[in-house]
């Protein structure tokens, strides 16, 4: 396949793959969910790590494409929804560990994109969080369910009632993300955590992710057909739309609870 919007690369056994739109702060649109879903169905051969990151320098994915969400209905938004949870499940199930490099802005689906890897670091300057509610709109690609399920239900209820970004020393706290570097430095260390991974049995690292992920995600599939459900029915709201259309007009939203 012709990737517009990624990069795959393949080199010494890893595979690193680059959300490649920084001039639009590597924001997920609906052709790069189906770019990033084809190349984790169809990793180079000899892949025995991916790192996944963002172009650029200001961000991982600052979030989902709001000019393709604004015109969403009811019906269409259960859809993206589902699309997106088809690529996150497809990258948390991936047969190889998947080791998010977080190099700035993680943001709505970007914070998704970060929650469906296995491990996850992150740059001193990156930012976290799932605005959604601040666009009257709720996660809709697996935040609702794989957040609680890393940092707990309390933070991320705060998290995703708020709206607000957490630094990375915060996200580190709360054990969001594995570790924090430099960001000239966040690339190499996520290589040299591949390389230690690379020396062990590769069947058996793949078997034990695995296990892990799927001893850990206990009803993942029926809480995932919920937040789609209610993706589609808040998407229908007039709330949604005033919340999507200030944003794009960069004025604040005027909620009206309908």
């Amino acid at each position: 396949m012709d990737y517009q919007n990624i990069l795959v690369v393949l080199d010494d056994g890893i595979t690193t793959v680059t959300v490649n739109r920084p001039d639009k702060l590597n924001a997920l649109n609906d052709e790069t969910i189906s770019e990033l879903t084809h190349a984790f169905l169809n990793l180079p051969d000899g892949t025995a790590v991916v790192i996944l990151t963002g172009a650029g320098e200001k961000a991982f994915v600052a979030g989902a494409d709001i000019a393709e969400l604004v015109r969403m209905t009811a019906v269409s938004a259960k859809d993206v929804s589902a699309k997106g949870q088809l690529l996150f499940s497809t990258i948390e199930g991936c047969s190889v560990p998947v080791i998010g490099a977080v190099n700035g802005f993680a943001l709505g689906a970007g914070l998704e994109t970060a929650l469906s890897c296995h491990i996850r670091y992150a740059s001193e300057l990156a930012k976290m969080g799932l605005p959604e509610v601040t666009l009257g709109i709720i996660p809709g690609y697996g935040g609702t369910q794989r957040l609680p399920r890393i940092v707990g239900l309390g933070r991320a209820i705060e998290m995703v009632a708020t709206g607000q970004m957490v630094g990375a020393d915060d996200a580190f706290r709360m054990g969001l993300v594995n570790k924090v570097c430099a960001p000239d430095e966040l690339m190499g260390e996520c290589r040299k955590l591949a390389g230690k991974i690379m020396k062990n049995g590769p069947i058996a690292v793949s078997y034990a992710i695995d296990a892990m992920v799927r001893g850990a995600n206990p009803g993942l599939g029926e809480g995932l057909a919920i937040e789609e459900i209610l993706f589609g029915l808040v998407s229908s709201t007039a709330d949604v739309k005033e919340g999507l259309t200030a944003f794009l007009e960069r004025r604040k939203a005027e909620f009206k609870g309908e």
